[in-house]
């Protein structure tokens, strides 16, 4: 039997007791993987978060991943988590959702472990026809990193905006069983459906990488654009908890800037036609099509919000 936390000393809250204790094991933590090549460097953030670094076959080099654990992760160590991916979108990078969203607060007294992996300048977590390996990355070599080093369980659910949200449903309709549940925020869900080849041929050519390093030409290489395609492999998903949401777009953006109105309405069709897939599969989902929106965090986040039951239920944790 493990031995029980020692009692708060008077005037000291158990809150308070709680966070020392795990703080100290987060320093040992971070004073092991320092020394364990294996694990990459580690850099303290705060209490709870950390950058990793992870050495990666399928990237040829070392990425970054940003780990939120559990506020008993110190006091427990016995004790395994479940794990929520969270995905970043396009021409951003995996410190987005500590930056845009409250993320490290909303879980906190939360058992899981959140871990934000690096998707490239891109934000699109695929094989790349001729380049780095990000599905690799973050659906086995990160995962396997997380078992090792920070006790995570078998159990994982993931999300993600924009091209984040590709990923987290082509991961999940690519490798089923892999998540429990998968949620998509404006995401692009259907890689052939018209309009969206240029969307994602845009956002390579934004980079300054090479046009079609992605999947190839869109025509010429169409079975490898379907083999991306989530919608194509909606089967997968069978069983997994779904959650879709998408804006009509058009004027809905934040701030009065048209763009984000004008992309959300872009991808409306792609997001409409995979859920009507889903439905004539008999695949269950929770879809929320809204009329207006934005492809922007403050729709984002709203959704993310809405999603979170569907998720904590996936992962066994509360609401």
């Amino acid at each position: 039997m493990p031995d029980l936390p020692p009692k708060p000393a008077a005037g000291v809250s158990r809150r308070t007791v709680a966070r020392a204790t795990a703080a100290a094991g987060l320093a040992a933590l971070f004073g092991a993987a320092g020394g364990a090549a294996r694990a990459g460097a580690a850099t303290r953030l705060g209490p709870r978060t950390l950058d990793v670094s992870v050495p990666s076959a399928a990237l040829g080099r070392s990425a970054p991943v940003r780990l939120i654990l559990p506020s008993d992760f110190g006091a427990r160590p016995e004790r395994t988590y479940p794990v929520l991916y969270l995905l970043h979108g396009a021409h951003d990078d995996y410190t987005s959702w500590t930056r845009e969203t409250d993320i490290e607060a909303f879980t906190e007294g939360r058992d899981l472990i959140v871990a934000m992996p690096d998707a490239g300048p891109t934000g699109i977590p695929s094989v790349w026809r001729s380049g780095p390996d990000y599905e690799t990355f973050q659906v086995k070599e990160v995962p396997a990193l997380l078992a090792r080093d920070y006790r995570a369980s078998g159990v994982r659910a993931v999300a993600g905006v924009s091209t984040g949200g590709y990923g987290a449903m082509a991961h999940a309709a690519r490798h089923p069983g892999a998540f429990k549940a998968a949620a998509s925020y404006s995401g692009i869900l259907d890689t052939t459906a018209p309009g969206v080849p240029p969307i994602v041929d845009a956002i390579v050519a934004r980079e300054n990488l090479p046009a079609h390093s992605l999947w190839g030409h869109p025509l010429l290489n169409l079975l490898t654009w379907r083999d991306f395609n989530p919608r194509a492999h909606a089967t997968g998903l069978r069983g997994t908890a779904l959650y879709v949401s998408q804006g009509s777009g058009v004027g809905g953006g934040t701030g009065g800037d048209p763009l984000p109105g004008v992309l959300e309405s872009a991808l409306w069709p792609s997001a409409q036609g995979f859920a009507g897939t889903l439905a004539r599969l008999g695949i269950r989902a929770t879809t929320h099509l809204y009329s207006g929106g934005g492809h922007d965090w403050p729709h984002w986040k709203r959704e993310f919000t809405a999603s979170w039951p569907k998720l904590a239920h996936a992962l066994g944790v509360p609401e």
